[in-house]
């Protein structure tokens, strides 16, 4: 006769997988954001050594841009001018434009506080902070896989558009003036009391350097 206190591979297993589950669905559990939901609320160090946090902005349109320097994809829109112009116009529009650097330690794109700095600078650039995130905390808050990543808050703290910059996934800077650019075009719509006609869109660059 087995002893009772023993069970079955196929039991335990069955156990562990609930286990899992009930786990996953603890309060708290991190989920990456989700447009049409509540934003994720956020405190980080812009690069001036700034606390910066979503909620201080609340009534305000908020633009978060995943950036790394040193990527191809990133450099088309800083070296072409087309990103410093869009954070320069939505700015002077009452717009927030929060850059974030995710990139870890040792990594492609991390950079201090002064370095991001100079970075923005020589590019022209135009946001209203550089949040600096080197443990990827708010970067996988809000699931940003790509630079450039776009994400935008509303002024009722919505999420209402997150993806692409545009509909060209190069790194042609050519390609710009005939791009359909789905930041614009959803701070138009929003702005306008419309609908954001495509709330979502897949991200293109490079992978968050994690």
């Amino acid at each position: 006769m087995k002893p009772t206190h023993v069970v079955s591979r196929r039991r335990f297993a069955g156990m562990v997988a609930g286990l899992s589950l009930a786990l996953c669905a603890l309060p708290g559990a991190v989920q990456a954001a989700k447009v049409g939901d509540a934003a994720p609320a956020f405190s980080a160090v812009d690069s001036n050594g700034k606390a910066v946090s979503l909620a201080q902005y609340k009534g305000k349109y908020v633009v978060l841009e995943w950036h790394n320097h040193g990527c191809p994809y990133v450099k088309k829109h800083y070296g072409s001018g087309n990103l410093p112009k869009l954070q320069k116009e939505w700015t002077g529009k009452g717009v927030i434009w929060l850059a974030v650097v995710s990139s870890a330690p040792g990594k492609e794109g991390h950079v201090d506080g002064p370095t991001a700095n100079a970075n923005m600078k020589q590019a022209g650039a135009a946001p209203t902070a550089v949040l600096l995130d080197p443990k990827g905390e708010l970067g996988k808050l809000y699931g940003a896989k790509t630079t450039p990543h776009m994400f935008i808050v509303n002024p009722q703290g919505t999420l209402i558009y997150g993806g692409a910059i545009d509909d060209k996934p190069s790194t042609d800077a050519g390609d710009i003036a005939t791009a359909k650019n789905y930041v614009t075009q959803a701070l138009t719509e929003a702005m306008a009391n419309k609908p954001v006609s495509v709330p979502t869109t897949p991200p293109y660059g490079c992978s968050v350097k994690y």
